[in-house]
């Protein structure tokens, strides 16, 4: 298959382009490297470009037949959403609604979106499953439910098939070695606690001790990238198969939840291995910081047929940390 990767320079996107290139399949990434990176395109053809060019899509699309398109490019910092509203709608839903249009224009009719965990909220219960209420509480997650009305009405308007995949915590490296997480700002726990190992930060910050959890620190759900990407290949495989039509959506997660101390302590196993230690230092805890999220990914198993390989955080952080090496040490 053929198949168009938005945003595929990035973390998630890079995994998955070389996920589907090793699978076979022909992939072509636009990204406009704003957060992406170019060397991380280590296989498929790169257009640099932005969905805000209706000509460069337009161009793109009648110049190749794409069986499919992943979307991965968006704008994901919670606190600049807050103060910066505009950005985010008009990229991550302005800019969408661009590449909904053309795919439309084009008969494309296979499309999987990136969502988030953040169009739930405030999590009302844990683990959270598909019928949990979406009532997103600041504008990234708003933007991202929106997309997912969008698609909605565009599968009964147009025909637009799309799976929308809301995962919650993204992370790890590929296990070969080749990618890995790199943000700027860094804002996620595992690289940030092993930028603290590696020297390339001072400390750690755990961010409050006192949830209603066992040892007191927040509990995420980690899920691994690679299992991430083959959630995404599923999903696309799920739709052009024809087995399943309309507008799908499905969270993604391990299940299981580790504690903020829990990855500490982990880390500071791997990393003292390689003589290396941490520091970590107390906060305050951060306004609108649930003490869980979990992911409920049932449906995801059982509809796509998806099993998590890497659900082992030290496994998790070993990746990670074979990476952060690399780039630092």
């Amino acid at each position: 298959m053929k198949i168009l990767v938005v945003g595929g320079a990035g973390y998630i996107g890079s995994h998955m382009v070389n996920m589907l290139v090793k699978s076979g399949h022909d992939v072509i990434v636009l990204d406009n490297l704003s957060t992406g990176f170019r060397a991380s395109v280590k296989s498929g053809r790169l257009v640099v470009g932005d969905l805000a060019d209706i000509h460069l899509l337009e161009n793109l699309f009648q110049q190749e037949s794409f069986d499919g398109v992943m979307h991965f490019a968006a704008n994901s910092l919670v606190g600049e959403s807050m103060t910066n509203p505009s950005k985010y709608y008009r990229n991550n839903m302005g800019n969408t609604l661009n590449l909904l249009d053309v795919m439309v224009r084009h008969d494309v009719n296979h499309f999987i979106f990136s969502s988030t965990a953040a169009t739930f909220g405030e999590p009302e219960y844990s683990p959270i499953d598909e019928n949990h209420p979406q009532a997103p509480i600041n504008p990234y997650g708003t933007s991202k439910l929106m997309v997912e009305r969008v698609l909605q009405d565009y599968a009964s308007a147009y025909g637009l098939n799309s799976v929308c995949l809301r995962y919650f915590n993204a992370c790890g490296a590929d296990p070969e070695g080749e990618l890995g997480e790199c943000h700027d700002p860094e804002t996620h726990l595992i690289p940030l606690i092993l930028q603290a190992a590696s020297g390339r930060r001072a400390f750690i910050t755990v961010f409050g001790r006192d949830y209603d959890t066992d040892d007191g620190t927040c509990i995420r759900d980690y899920i691994h990238i690679n299992d991430l990407c083959a959630a995404h290949a599923l999903a696309l495989e799920l739709i052009i198969s024809g087995r399943k039509r309309g507008a799908l959506a499905y969270n993604l997660g391990n299940g299981l939840g580790f504690s903020v101390q829990q990855v500490i302590d982990v880390v500071q196993k791997v990393v003292l291995e390689d003589d290396c230690s941490l520091l970590v230092e107390d906060g305050e805890p951060r306004v609108g910081d649930p003490a869980i999220l979990v992911a409920d990914a049932t449906q995801a198993k059982q509809v796509l047929n998806w099993q998590p390989e890497y659900v082992d955080l030290e496994t998790i952080i070993r990746h990670a940390w074979a990476w952060e090496k690399k780039i630092s040490l």
